[in-house]
């Protein structure tokens, strides 16, 4: 037996028994409810089959959601059991936060914002790219916010007690535990009857973006301070010599690196972490998450494709000024990397080529396309923007407008650097939600169709990125026109 012989067996089993239990829901025939569970999990051994002959991380992950699911409709009350297998998971990727997003901003920042060397260039890629990163976040958030996605999802009393306590809280539930180790008796219900610490105002809010201590801020898990601090740190190495500012700038670009590897290496436990997480989710709240996610996914399908045509596509037509026809034909091939790889490191050297030959020159293309995957993501931003909403609405927890363009504000600080590998968006998403005091169970089920949603907004920063070159390129009047209208695809 091969890998296509396994799919092939996998496909005809989940055909045989979707018919099954379509005929069985309909009551046109009733079965036997042990055979159609001794049927699904067949189907589960199929797939379980076909993972081990594809040896793909990802079919391992959706092979684990698709068991996941059948435990918590099957086993709700075994499901608890699975908890600490999900949250082995976020604990590992909690710790990838801060190194990532430190090495990642102060090479970005470092390599890229020396301005007496990149000049006019660097701050009009800057300005254009936070320009249109904030456009692709307003879009995001106006389309979870007509959806409502993650609106409707039954909470178990269970689960809302994981949310996220102030410190206030946790401080006052010591103090009652010690007074009940010393048996020292109190009225009941006190810890409801205590004053909770009030809520801050606009003022501590903007305050806590600053750091007041780094070490502090990376115990908390604060993401803005961490990213104040490295965004200072590398305009302070950036205006270094280059004999000084090499040796840290070799460690923040090996830091990076390191990270990265070590987002690989949790990744293989990926299918555990998901796969429990579904499970419990599924045997908390039932099937009916399973209809919220994909309202997710339809949702950000949606926001991308009016992000292209609303904003990308004016900006070829009259900003850039470039036969959208030849740019197509340009960028189909990075396109078509990125979405098969859900990396933008795999659509790198193509794009790079196909740009230089499409008309921009080699320094302005050398510079924007590589500066871009730190500092313009659209896609991810826009991903961010709407799956931090998703948890909030999943949550029960109600945003004013305010709130939302502050977690805005904190996306595309944290959001800069970390596209270039699959899955980095789900770090980032933890550490907003960690932030904002948000809870992590609905990330982990968004996790399961991460891979769905990542081939898309991928896909949407490496246009971006393309588009990006060109409209430097028009600005500093070195776009080549005549080899964009000659432009031939290898």
């Amino acid at each position: 037996m091969n890998k296509r012989s396994a799919g092939i067996i996998a496909f005809v089993l989940f055909s045989i028994i979707s018919i099954l239990h379509f005929i069985h829901l309909e009551h046109w025939i009733i079965l036997h409810e042990g055979f159609l569970f001794a049927c699904r999990w067949i189907f589960i051994a199929s797939l379980i089959l076909f993972a081990i002959y594809k040896r793909s991380l990802t079919t391992w992950i959706l092979v684990a959601m698709t068991i996941g699911v059948e435990l918590g409709l099957d086993f709700p009350h075994f499901t608890p059991n699975l908890q600490f297998l999900s949250k082995i998971f976020l604990r590992l990727v909690k710790t990838i936060v801060a190194p990532l997003l430190f090495g990642t901003l102060v090479v970005g920042i470092a390599s890229h914002s020396n301005l007496k060397q990149v000049g006019r260039m660097g701050w009009k890629s800057i300005l254009y790219f936070e320009i249109v990163t904030t456009l692709a976040l307003i879009i995001g958030l106006v389309f979870i916010n007509i959806t409502n996605a993650g609106k409707g999802i039954e909470v178990p009393p269970a689960l809302l007690k994981e949310l996220p306590r102030s410190s206030e809280k946790i401080m006052q539930e010591k103090m009652l535990a010690i007074l009940d180790s010393a048996n020292i008796a109190y009225p009941p219900h006190l810890l409801e009857k205590l004053p909770d610490a009030p809520g801050k105002n606009w003022e501590d809010h903007i305050i806590d973006i600053f750091p007041e201590n780094i070490i502090k801020s990376i115990y908390e898990g604060n993401v803005l301070p961490i990213v104040v601090f490295s965004v200072i740190f590398g305009i302070s190495l950036a205006l270094l010599s280059d004999q000084k500012k090499k040796p840290m700038l070799d460690f923040a670009e090996s830091l990076a690196e390191t990270m990265f590897r070590f987002t690989k290496i949790i990744m293989y436990f990926a299918p555990f972490g998901v796969g429990a997480a579904i499970a419990i989710t599924v045997g908390h709240l039932g099937i009916d998450i399973l209809k919220n996610l994909l309202l997710l996914l339809v949702t950000l399908y949606l926001a991308l494709f009016t992000f292209l045509i609303v904003v990308l596509l004016p900006i070829v037509l009259f900003v850039a000024k470039i036969p959208l026809k030849k740019f197509i034909q340009a960028i189909k091939e990075p396109v078509s990397i990125a979405f098969a790889t859900t990396s933008s490191d795999s659509a790198l050297p193509i794009a790079l080529e196909n740009m230089e030959k499409f008309g921009v020159p080699r320094k302005i293309v050398s510079f924007v396309i590589p500066t871009g995957y730190t500092f313009n993501l659209d896609g991810t931003t826009l991903y961010l923007s709407l799956a931090s909403v998703f948890v909030a609405q999943a949550a029960g927890i109600h945003l004013s407008f305010g709130e939302q363009l502050m977690i805005g504000l904190s996306l595309i600080l944290t959001s800069k650097g970390v596209a270039a590998v699959p899955r980095a968006s789900l770090v980032i998403l933890i550490a907003t939600a960690s932030t904002f005091h948000f809870p992590l169970w609905p990330i982990m089920a968004i996790y399961g169709i991460d891979e769905l949603m990542d081939m898309a907004r991928t896909s949407v920063n490496v246009i971006g990125n393309t588009l990006a070159s060109c409209v430097i390129a028009r600005s500093e009047g070195e776009f080549d026109d005549k080899k964009a209208l000659a432009f031939t695809p290898d």
